[in-house]
């Protein structure tokens, strides 16, 4: 043998000659039989010390012998045999003629052969690897550790896995290995995922140290054991106090399987609790002691705490290491007991420890405190994998300065909040299930903070999430839903990160913010609420930023009541009521966001409000863009608003918005209305390409629109009827399909210093009693004419340029044409108006000067007035046939005048 291999557990028992065969070894697995090598045995490469078998089984050689039997290398259970030349044949019979499982001899020189013919030898080499199975099945662990050491077909035998996996479980009653890899750390693997060749031998070795609390087993002894048991867990742990006074040792006896001659200098003792209920023990642990349940199943159903007053399990001061696991910890008060006390949980983490907490049930019925207590300075606990569930108050309760790390666990169907947090305590929470609990989920309040990461919180009666009172936690990466009121509440003038979560489907809003509070609301999913996103009220403030929010029932923004948060780089879209809705005198800066798809107006402001709206996208709603009424307010700035169902924005009933530098298009309904007594002023905007008029205004609105573009209109450039008013000064109008303004029915506005030019129909029209100011405009270049006005109209007209108008309408009735020849029925020149009685022509029937002297020659003809109307005889809905036109086309009488814009039928929501 070289010095060059590991040591074995266990050498030959007869010496063994140079150039001698030796048994072929046979596969041993790292961490196998040499980890259990009894103490002062060497488990690292060198030379390998001599052992002497427990068992004697040496003997003298007889007198005399027989001749060398023959003899090959030892074959182990698993390893083949490797077979060696004999040197002579004994007596009649060869090695192929032993009988079947016997082991050949191995070929001994002359000074071995002495121990050929013994019991030892016998034992060995020839006994069937069965009954040595069999006898081994009756040996206990240090025996089984002893007689490995005998040879190295015995070592083999002695590490089946089946020997191991029967004795670990009578010990230890776990279905799977559990291993002990680091202080704090203990993990069931299954043995067909372990790399190791015996699993259950290995945990053995791990746990062999441990102190057992078993009842029944106290005063029972076993040869070839050496384990402490007690009756309670009291008894343990003074047990375990004592001999890290006294330094003595347990478990680790020689030939036993442990490693340790003493305690690992890194681990404190450790206690196996077998199943059963442990009543009316009061645990204090101050020392760095490993606690862990020990049953069959699920271990922690089995192995059960549980006190009535006091506190089951407290961890205090000097317990910087302590372990408790794969436990159930109960406190269940005596409801009807007249003893008071003051500690109300279950399980309490005090000052200056730092205990692990792995695998338990905690259940807690008292109607006050929490089931788990951490507090105060230097508290810093593992709690992971732990059932704090159907407790009749708080779950989990961390304060004053408190922290830990907080993993994995169930929190659930607790009569009051999951968890709370608060004085500054500062826990790690990451994956807890926190639902179906009877108040709220998270409540953090009193300046409480901490990290709450990958959460997952629903279900909860009140909010997932409650912020209150200064604190200031940071929850990124959770899912918060099915609230049974909303997902998160932030009040009272608590702050917050919120960060990456997902927020859905929560029965009120997906985030509330009030009474003068300032979280930050970032990157998250806020959808499918049951009303709406984030709303926002009482003075709250917020950053609400980059986050996706859609598909909500009612606004995905609301902002009411003196807010004034900060609303940016958002997309608030599809949803099934509207997208920001600002009502109340509701503040903000609303900047960069982008507003689409929602059902009715993507911003709504409204009831003294005066938020400002920078740089968004709004647009591909099904109703308005920007809705202003009933006294809205604000600034509306360098926006781009496009391609909604109804106008891109609306202004009404005392509104008075700044509208400065957006971009207004492709509006279904127009570009803006104006209505209802509106106000605003208009300013610097690009608007063009709507199906109707760039800009209505009507019924007594009085705007103010000054420098804006407005052109490329499919229908008017402005339209101004019922009633309505309006400065309009310095602004360009042109390119539109219709009248660059349009003024009609007892409206009077103000137009200065505007250039209308360039229009396919006439530049500025004044029809129905309307009448106006123009002073100093520029008009021409427009198709119909520069300024046309109806019979009877009488505008005030000063210093105005009109020139250049190609005055289509005056050329065709000098040419004898049809009117309808220029206009068709989209355009409505203006020009005589005639009806025929002959031909009994309704009142909304209209005949061209031509078509009167040439279709209607000699009938009773009556001029009504001068007017914008296309002809209906060249569109040929009267009886005769138009002679100056070509084929007849639709009837025409609805579009008399320019069709009325639709106003938005927006739900009020309070």
């Amino acid at each position: 043998m070289t010095n060059e291999r590991f040591a074995e557990p266990c050498e030959p028992s007869c010496p063994i000659q140079p150039n001698q065969n030796i048994p072929a070894p046979s596969a041993v697995a790292p961490g196998g039989p040499q980890a259990l090598a009894p103490p002062g045995s060497s488990t690292s490469g060198g030379a390998v010390p001599t052992h002497h078998s427990p068992y004697d089984l040496r003997r003298k050689s007889p007198s005399h012998h027989d001749g060398p039997g023959p003899s090959t290398s030892a074959a182990t259970a698993g390893s083949p045999t490797s077979p060696a030349t004999p040197t002579a044949p004994a007596q009649g019979y060869t090695a192929a003629m032993l009988p079947a499982r016997k082991r050949p001899r191995r070929t001994c020189s002359a000074s071995y052969e002495s121990c050929t013919n013994t019991a030892a030898h016998y034992l060995q080499y020839e006994l069937p690897d069965e009954v040595l199975l069999t006898i081994f099945n009756y040996l206990l662990e240090q025996d089984l550790c002893r007689v490995s050491q005998v040879c190295k077909r015995f070592q083999a035998i002695a590490n089946d896995t089946e020997i191991w996996k029967r004795l670990y479980q009578s010990v230890y009653e776990y279905d799977l290995p559990l291993f002990n890899p680091a202080p704090c750390r203990f993990e069931f693997v299954s043995p067909e995922e372990s790399e190791l060749a015996n699993p259950w031998k290995e945990s053995f070795r791990q746990l062999y140290r441990g102190i057992h609390v078993r009842f029944g087993y106290q005063d029972i002894t076993f040869k070839g054991r050496n384990l402490v048991y007690f009756n309670t867990v009291q008894g343990a742990l003074d047990y375990a106090d004592e001999r890290s006074g006294s330094n003595s040792t347990t478990g680790s006896v020689s030939g036993s399987c442990s490693n340790h001659s003493t305690e690992a200098p890194s681990q404190g003792a450790l206690i196996f609790l077998h199943a059963g209920t442990y009543r009316g023990e009061f645990l204090v642990i101050d020392s760095d002691i490993a606690l862990i349940g020990a049953a069959p199943g699920n271990v922690a159903e089995s192995v059960i705490l549980e006190r009535e007053s006091e506190s089951t399990v407290m961890f205090v001061e000097g317990a910087k290491n302590a372990y408790a696991g794969h436990l159930t910890l109960k406190f269940s008060p005596d409801v009807t007991s007249t003893v008071p006390h003051h500690k109300h949980y279950c399980l309490e983490v005090g000052e200056n420890c730092s205990p692990t907490i792995d695998h338990c049930i905690i259940r807690s019925t008292s109607v006050v405190g929490a089931a788990v207590c951490v507090s105060g300075v230097g508290a810093n606990p593992v709690i992971r994998h732990c059932d704090i569930s159907d407790c009749e108050n708080v779950g989990l309760y961390v304060t004053d300065y408190a922290q830990g790390t907080y993993e994995d666990n169930e929190i659930s169907r607790n009569a009051l909040a999951g968890i709370w947090v608060k004085n500054y305590a500062n826990p790690i929470m990451r994956r807890n299930h926190i639902h179906h609990g009877r108040d709220v989920g998270i409540f953090t309040f009193d300046n409480g903070l901490g990290y709450f990461e990958a959460n997952d919180i629903h279900n909860n009666r009140i909010a997932g999430f409650e912020v209150k009172a200064g604190a200031n936690p940071t929850v990124v990466h959770c899912e918060i839903h099915h609230g049974q009121t909303g997902g998160i509440y932030v009040h009272e003038n608590g702050l917050g990160q919120f960060i990456d979560n997902k927020i859905h489907s929560n029965n009120f809003a997906g985030v509330w913010i009030t009474s003068n509070s300032n979280p930050t609301i970032r990157r998250n999913e806020i959808y499918n609420g049951h009303q709406g996103g984030v709303y926002i009220f009482g003075e709250g403030r917020g950053l609400i930023e980059h986050n996706n929010i859609y598909g909500n029932a009612l606004a995905g923004i609301q902002i009411r009541t003196n807010s004034d948060p900060i609303v940016r780089h958002n997309k608030i879209h599809h949803g099934q009521h509207g997208g920001i809705y600002v009502h109340e005198k509701g503040q903000g800066l609303i900047e960069e966001n982008e507003v689409y798809a929602n059902t009715l107006a993507g911003v709504w402001i409204t009831t003294g409000s005066t938020p400002v709206l920078r740089r968004n996208r709004i647009h591909s709603g099904k109703q308005v863009g920007v809705y202003f009424y009933d006294n809205g307010h604000g600034k509306l700035e360098d926006n781009d608003i496009f391609n909604h169902l109804y106008s891109g924005v609306q202004i009404r009933t005392g509104s008075n918005p700044v509208i400065r530098g957006n971009k207004i298009w492709g509006g279904q309904n127009g570009g803006v209305l104006v209505y209802n007594g509106g106000l605003g002023l208009l300013e610097q905007n690009e608007i063009f390409d709507n199906a109707m008029a760039g800009v209505w205004i009507k019924t007594d609105s009085n705007p103010t629109l000054k420098r804006n573009k407005i052109f490329d209109g499919r229908d008017g450039g402005i339209c101004i009827f019922n009633g309505g008013k309006g400065i309009l000064e310095e602004n360009d109008i042109f390119r539109n399909a219709q009248a660059g303004v349009l003024i009609s029915t007892q409206s009077h506005p103000i137009l200065r210093r505007n250039r209308i030019f360039d229009g396919l129909a006439a530049g500025v029209e004044i029809t129905n009693n309307a009448t106006a100011t123009l002073e100093f405009n520029q008009i021409f270049n427009n198709r119909f004419g520069g300024l046309c006005l109806a019979s009877g109209v009488q505008p005030i007209v000063r210093g105005n340029k009109i020139f250049n108008n190609q005055d289509a309408v005056e050329k065709a009735v000098a040419n004898g044409q049809c009117l309808y020849k220029i206009s068709s029925y989209t355009s409505f020149p203006m020009h005589d108006f005639y009806r025929c009685q002959t031909c009994n022509t309704t009142d909304r029937n209209a005949i061209c000067v031509n078509c009167i002297k040439t279709c209607h020659a000699g009938h009773d003809v009556e001029f009504i007035r001068h007017d914008r109307f296309f002809c209906d005889c060249g569109a040929g809905t009267l009886t005769n046939q138009c002679q100056l036109q070509g084929e007849p086309t639709q009837d025409t009488d609805t579009l008399y005048d320019s069709a009325a814009p639709m106003e938005s039928h927006t739900l009020m929501v309070n």
